[in-house]
């Protein structure tokens, strides 16, 4: 199951008065395991960048005025993302961004039933809590002692490791499909369980064993599961 844990940064808040997204991360999971595989992209948002958005991630003006614009990384973006659920941290605030962006170049939409919302997930699991990625790192003990600033591919890996606790941990299936779960090959396919070279001894007594035998005779001449 491929999945691409996402973040966007953006200008502002509001579409309407012309916030743009400014950068995209995104990590790649298969199998709730991370491939090592990212896409990171800064943005040229075409506008000037309010102080109070700089102030949250650190990107100006000029360092963002050499960076493409999203029609041009619009394509590559889609590609990348596939049809792969899209792990997100509020995730109505970066689609609504994502499918506003997407729709200015004539490009296919994501669907909102692509989306796995981290920030509903955590609510419904400890309601009342705080439910922000930082709060989710400190209950979870997960180091983000780097974010100093929010960074798209930063809060990326961050979320990936809070997804992975939300829904049960950072070994989901307890390390049986690599290492000494697997094959030779660490596939999960290559493992088959090997026979013991001994049987174990029987933990029946002799009079345990006499009795089951008594009882079976009590239930006809031939018990259906002999047949087997």
């Amino acid at each position: 199951m491929r999945e691409i844990v996402l973040d966007t940064e953006t200008t502002g808040f509001d579409l309407e008065t012309g916030d743009r997204i400014v950068e995209i991360g995104a990590v790649e999971l298969m199998g709730h395991l991370a491939t090592g595989k990212t896409y990171h992209q800064y943005i040229n948002p075409e506008r000037d960048m309010p102080e109070e958005a700089f102030q949250v991630h650190g990107l100006g003006n000029d360092f963002l005025r050499d960076k493409p614009k999203f029609a041009e990384v619009g394509q590559a973006f889609l590609d990348f993302i596939g049809d792969a659920k899209l792990v997100i941290h509020n995730a109505a605030f970066d689609i609504k961004f994502l499918n506003a962006e997407l729709k200015w170049m004539g490009l296919p939409t994501i669907p909102w039933s692509q989306a796995i919302d981290t920030l509903e997930i955590a609510r419904k699991r400890f309601p009342g809590s705080p439910a922000s990625l930082d709060a989710l790192c400190r209950r979870f003990n997960i180091d983000n002692t780097a974010r100093t600033l929010h960074g798209a591919l930063l809060d990326s890996e961050i979320l990936a490791e809070v997804y992975l606790e939300l829904i049960g941990g950072r070994q989901p299936d307890f390390g049986l499909s690599t290492g000494a779960g697997g094959g030779a090959d660490g596939s999960p396919d290559a493992w088959t369980p090997r026979p013991r070279p001994t049987p174990l001894p029987s933990r029946l007594s002799e009079d345990e064993a006499a009795a089951h035998a008594e009882y079976v005779r009590t239930l006809g001449d031939d018990p259906l599961w002999l047949k087997a």
